[in-house]
């Protein structure tokens, strides 16, 4: 599971691992890449076999990633287990170190068949079939191979990205291997951890090849991993009241969506905000919260005059009628930090002059979009958005001037300096209303602690989908998890730290 990843490890884009590769081979005695990733694969089938002696398939494609899987299925055969090659390339088509390992498998003893071998007993299936930068679908005898092996429901390890995966993107290229157990080569790759890469990449596992990456590449791209909790508040002092904590102002919770706005109300207390005060744009809501009479609610009006407020949070149930763009607008001339939410953003997309005031602003913004939100800020579609979800986030933020959190499985964080983090918590059962207006609570009450801005954003995400996993595994989920659930579990893991 990636959730295991430490916190900053680094990510590469294909294009980047490329050019890795490239001045790795520049060296003055250029290490033999092929060799060391079939060994370390190797090393991690044997132990996802279940022992010595079991029968493994290995799967080689017509490129380098089926190279690496000859070296694998070589040891496997040295160490006494029962493999069998299915070559789905050319042989005469090989690079040549593909070739020069194709050449060792067949003087270690092995063959090679260009069919699935029927009615074996595997104990490991090893995906070779297509590697990093796939640009096509995969289809014909190679989507065959796909869904056989999909079929099977045994372990599978894929070797650098399960087959049909775009390393880039996470995007299934027409089909992909759902493999148990994917071992990455060199670095991290974003399509194994955002969109459908969680669903298809299994237990991740890491080998640098013996290269340093930060020496040979510039990178841009991290985990968020636990340590991100560790410093982003300090330890609180027993000589202390409230007023040491911040105040957060919530502005939304028009007619039909007040609870939008007691959510990340709710949020911001829970986790820690010495005040909260939710101004609702509905004029005939209830002015007390009897789940949470703590939090002050008052009209949006009274809320934007407080002096004293740490942080605003804007969107949650905001609506978009005229009075709406009209706090917004206030919002935006605000000194303080801003998250913007929801129909904050949609109003922005909608409205150019909001737009520019927010790029104009000098005090920290955080923003919050998920997918189709991000599409209307960018002017594009949610498909476009999703086929690059990366990309999209560093545009938005180098766009906006603001830090970026492109909402789904893989939430990517976007800073405006073109540096990226992809998160790895969370779960399905966050497909839930409410679910974005808890994380909105959660930022806020981190930056009206005073915690750094980027810092508390990234802590956020996190936080958000590690207490969405903690409550799954206390059996809340992940069918019928609520956002309100979400809350309490967030608080927990903050205060275990």
């Amino acid at each position: 599971m990636a959730a295991r990843l430490a916190h900053d490890t680094p990510i590469y884009l294909t294009a980047d691992v490329r050019a890795i590769e490239t001045a790795a081979a520049q060296a003055p005695a250029p290490p033999q890449l092929m060799e060391r990733a079939g060994l370390a694969a190797a090393e991690i089938a044997r132990e996802a076999a279940g022992g010595t002696g079991k029968s493994v398939l290995v799967l080689a494609g017509p490129g380098n990633n089926g190279g690496d899987a000859f070296v694998v299925a070589r040891h496997l055969k040295q160490w006494y287990f029962n493999v069998s090659v299915a070559f789905a390339g050319d042989a005469g088509k090989l690079s040549a170190d593909a070739s020069a390992a194709l050449r060792a498998w067949r003087a270690a003893g092995g063959s090679v068949t260009d069919a699935l071998p029927p009615g074996q007993d595997w104990g490991l299936v090893v995906d070779g079939l297509f590697g990093i930068g796939l640009e096509r679908d995969v289809a014909g005898h190679h989507a065959q191979w796909v869904a056989a092996v999909n079929r099977l429901s045994l372990p599978v390890l894929a070797l650098d990205v399960p087959s049909g995966l775009q390393s880039d993107t996470g995007a299934v290229m027409g089909c992909a291997i759902r493999a148990t157990h994917t071992v990455t080569f060199i670095a991290l790759k974003p399509g194994l951890l955002t969109l459908q890469g969680p669903d298809h990449c299994g237990d991740i596992h890491v080998r640098a090849l013996g290269l340093d990456t930060r020496k040979l590449r510039p990178v841009r791209g991290f985990v968020i991993g636990p340590e991100v909790l560790d410093g982003v508040l300090p330890r609180r002092a027993r000589n202390s009241h409230k007023g040491d904590y911040g105040s957060v102002g919530v502005i939304g919770g028009d007619y039909g969506m007040v609870g939008a706005a007691l959510l990340a109300g709710r949020a911001a207390l829970k986790l820690g905000s010495g005040r909260v005060y939710v101004g609702l744009l509905a004029g005939d809501a209830q002015l007390i919260d009897p789940g949470q009479p703590e939090l002050m609610l008052r009209s949006a009006d009274e809320v934007l005059k407080l002096g004293h407020l740490t942080c605003l949070a804007v969107g949650p149930g905001l609506g978009q009628m005229p009075d709406a763009a009209f706090y917004l607008d206030i919002a935006l001339e605000s000194p303080l930090p801003l998250v913007l939410d929801a129909d904050a953003l949609n109003l922005i997309a909608a409205d150019a002059r909001l737009a520019e005031r927010l790029h104009a602003r000098a005090a920290p913004s955080l923003l919050t979009p998920h997918p189709a939100e991000a599409a209307r800020l960018l002017g594009t579609s949610t498909r476009e958005v999703q086929g690059n979800r990366v990309g999209a986030a560093t545009t938005l933020a180098a766009r906006l001037g603001a830090l970026v959190v492109l909402k789904g499985a893989g939430s990517v964080c976007a800073a405006p300096d073109g540096t990226w983090h992809i998160n790895t918590t969370g779960n399905p059962g966050m497909a839930s209303a409410g679910m974005g207006d808890v994380l909105t609570g959660v930022i806020a009450a981190l930056l009206a602690q005073g915690a750094e801005p980027r810092s508390a954003f990234l802590a956020a995400v996190f936080l958000h989908g590690a207490a969405a996993d903690h409550a799954v595994a206390s059996g809340a989920g992940p069918v019928g998890l609520t956002a309100t659930e979400t809350i309490d579990a967030a608080r927990s893991l903050l205060n275990r730290r």
